[in-house]
């Protein structure tokens, strides 16, 4: 149901998204997603085309929060396998290629997106080759679609802006795109408890980089100005992959000892509940966390 007016613009140190929403009974759906490796030949396009549909149906907008691109096969790259490539990348100009390509395949979707955040794959690319193949992609989505979509850093602040009667409520998510292995017995659960000391103030924390997924809670309490306390609950979103390292059951993944991995993304759904009385004119705005299937 398309029941807001999305935008997204940059305040001063955040990227503020404002949703102007028309009744209470207003939802709003985010696609929150990491670590697609589009150009990978493991990536499952197949199940994220079918995530960007349904970002179409649910009048949903995406935040990518790095390593859109694998972009592993530049000359030079230690890591580069050719088989790695997709038959349509295996010419010259290859960064080149990455972007043109990608460029067409996002267009459909670029209304969606409100950003795209660099990752540790991209990062690599500037640092070697010095392109930023992030700040193109979006250059040309924008150019050939009419869309605003814009560049964010390999960390953040996102803070969700909802205006409904003339009254604001928000929530601050704090993401990163990822560091760490993201061991098969903590499952990164180590650096969300670091995250949480120094970004004690945000209501979230969202993160990717080590493909597993997963969300937890962390009770946390602040001072009013008023003097006095109030605990809030501060939600840890670990997203997963598109890419199946595992399914091949050989190369890299399997010979270190890696298993399989979730794949997919989130879903952020924005919705008010009310008081209880019908003529309740401040209902109070909550959020699901919802994995994709």
């Amino acid at each position: 149901m398309k029941n807001t007016n999305t935008k997204i613009r940059k305040l001063n140190d955040i990227f503020e998204i404002r949703c102007d929403a028309d009744t209470s009974s207003f939802e709003k759906w985010f696609l929150l997603r990491s670590d697609v490796h589009w150009d990978n030949p493991k990536c499952d396009r197949k199940l994220e085309k079918k995530h960007l549909e349904q970002a179409i149906e649910r009048d949903a907008h995406i935040l990518d929060f790095g390593d859109l691109f694998c972009a592993m096969q530049g000359k030079g790259d230690r890591r580069g396998n050719k088989s790695d490539l997709r038959p349509e990348h295996k010419e010259g100009e290859y960064l080149d290629l990455l972007v043109k390509t990608a460029t067409d395949y996002y267009e459909p979707y670029a209304d969606r997106f409100l950003m795209i955040s660099h990752g540790n794959h991209e990062t690599g690319v500037l640092k070697y080759h010095e392109t930023d193949i992030t700040e193109r992609l979006i250059a040309r989505l924008n150019d050939r679609a009419g869309s605003n979509i814009m560049k964010g850093k390999y960390a953040g602040v996102v803070r969700f802006k909802f205006v409904l009667h003339g009254r604001t409520q928000k929530y601050d998510a704090y993401y990163i795109h990822g560091y760490g292995g993201g061991s098969p017995v903590t499952k990164g659960t180590i650096q969300s408890s670091r995250i949480s000391n120094y970004a004690s103030n945000a209501d979230m924390v969202i993160k990717g980089h080590i493909h597993n997924q997963y969300s937890l809670t962390e009770s946390k309490m602040k001072i009013t100005d008023k003097g006095y306390v109030k605990l809030f609950n501060q939600n840890h979103i670990q997203l997963a992959t598109y890419k199946d390292e595992f399914s091949p059951l050989q190369g890299w993944h399997i010979e270190r000892g890696g298993g399989p991995k979730p794949l997919g993304g989130c879903w952020l759904r924005f919705f008010f509940e009310s008081g209880g009385s019908e003529n309740d004119h401040n209902p109070i705005l909550k959020y699901d966390i919802i994995p994709t299937q």
